[in-house]
């Protein structure tokens, strides 16, 4: 609530999927563990300044959104309403089941997840002097207006820009607004333009945000999945959240005896994790079942549970395939693979009691496979395939699984493998661990994330 001002958001998930080419609307497709809907519902839900929420669905679709809110503990949401046959009328009855006029209202696109808490407090403050806001974005590139195939004027760029969602407004004078449009309809794609269409007051703007896509093609959803990898790194909030999860849990690493798994081992001791690292010099080989199986029995026993399981046991053999010899490519899959594959199955009865988390080690030559190093890129690939898989699995015992993707980190193992190199030019081991307790603890399941020298770079001076 806003001062005395309730604060209704209406969130429009009436597409069919036409223009996704799919026969599930893009709304209901998962990225970064959750359906798109469940992203963006999640934000308003925890939103200090949303009272209610509406959703609004296509009526063939409205068990879609009954199973997520089964599987959510969202609070606010309090109405399914069926949608019309175009944006107009979704809209529209939406905003006609408030039941406050003396309120504000909040309509927003279902496929824009990245709607931040920032951009709704800036439009409920606003809408004390505007009788409507939009979210505007500056546009990157020029804007032509253009008649059948001809351009016919370059507006300047300066006077021009992107609308985005939500679009804010005082609910009687939007009311008011579809009153009106029903007795003179125009063709229209947002909200705002009724408000000046009919003369019923000023539509004030608020920043947008460049990484607030709608989601509307099938390419959108691998920029969303990248959003999210940016975005899991940019907040100091982050951070401290973290901390706080880590406090006091339990977190075991397999392959801790050096490099990336004992820096994991470190940091995380140092924000207050109970640690516990096992690889072969411990006598702990992640291939054989019983090595694994004993290991975590160990430390149940000594914790009474585990909450976040790490592998970064691996093997890397170069050499052309002709030349290797079986047991030697043997010993390789059997780690790489196998041994993911084994620790996976043994965490799951730990993990599912506590809600936990497993993180898996990939590498870029999982995306194509390098020559000499056929079989350390093929399992690799493997790896990212099984946590894809896995991720579904683990969701009915609410567990997340991932993979990491650093790029050249300078490890023990990259410095056997390849000898000297500058060091300017490798990712440290800190910033991969730091990344991994990162993703650990995040609420992301099924994705990938890649980890490179200078996108994080700010990322590391910040937690140092």
């Amino acid at each position: 609530m806003y001062g005395s001002k309730k604060a209704y958001a209406i969130i429009l998930a009436g597409g069919s999927g036409e223009r996704f080419g799919d026969e599930i609307p893009k709304q209901f497709k998962k990225v970064a563990g959750k359906t798109v809907i469940e992203h963006t519902l999640s934000t308003f839900d925890e939103d200090q300044f949303i009272d209610e929420i509406f959703v609004v669905v296509h009526p063939s679709f409205r068990y879609l959104i009954e199973e997520i809110l089964l599987r959510n503990s969202y609070k606010k949401v309090s109405k399914i309403l069926n949608g019309g046959n175009t944006r107009q009328q979704s809209s529209r009855s939406g905003v006609f089941s408030i039941p406050d006029d003396d309120s504000y209202v909040l309509i927003h696109d279902a496929v824009r997840p990245f709607i931040t808490h920032k951009i709704i407090k800036e439009i409920v403050s606003s809408l004390e002097r505007y009788e409507s806001i939009d979210t505007c974005v500056s546009s990157p590139d020029t804007i032509v207006k253009i008649s059948g195939e001809e351009i016919i004027e370059i507006p300047d760029r300066k006077k021009l820009m992107l609308g985005q969602t939500p679009q804010g407004f005082r609910t009687n004078v939007i009311k008011k607004a579809y009153e009106l449009y029903e007795q003179k309809p125009f063709e229209t794609t947002d909200d705002c333009s009724l408000i000046l269409k009919y003369g019923l007051g000023k539509v004030g703007i608020v920043g947008g945000d460049r990484f607030n896509i709608k989601i509307t093609y099938p390419e959108d959803m691998y920029f969303a999945d990248k959003i999210f990898q940016v975005r899991s790194m940019e907040s100091d909030e982050e951070l401290v959240q973290m901390q706080e999860k880590l406090r006091d849990k339990v977190l075991v690493v397999f392959g801790a005896s050096r490099g990336m798994g004992k820096e994991i081992i470190d940091i995380a001791s140092s924000l207050g994790a109970k640690t516990y690292g096992f690889s072969r010099r411990t006598n702990v080989d992640v291939s054989k079942p019983e090595d694994v199986s004993s290991a975590l029995e160990e430390v149940f026993e000594k914790e009474g549970r585990i909450d976040y399981m790490v592998n970064t046991a691996a093997i890397l053999r170069m050499g052309s395939l002709e030349n290797r010899e079986y047991t030697d490519i043997f010993q390789e899959m059997m780690t790489n693979y196998f041994g993911t594959i084994v620790v996976a199955k043994e965490s799951i009865r730990y993990l599912r009691s506590t809600r936990g988390s497993l993180l898996f080690f990939t590498s870029s030559s999982y995306t194509r496979g390098r020559s000499l190093y056929s079989i350390y890129s093929s399992t690799k690939a493997a790896v990212v395939n099984l946590m894809q898989a896995l991720a579904e699995e683990f969701e009915v015992h609410s567990c997340r699984v991932n993979a990491i993707n650093p790029e050249r980190t300078n490890t023990e193992m990259r410095k056997e493998n390849f000898g000297i190199e500058d060091e300017k030019t490798l990712l440290s081991p800190a910033v991969v661990a730091r990344k991994s307790l990162a993703i650990l603890t995040s609420n992301f399941s099924g994705m990938v994330f890649d980890v490179n020298k200078s996108s994080h770079q700010d990322f590391t001076e910040r937690i140092q």
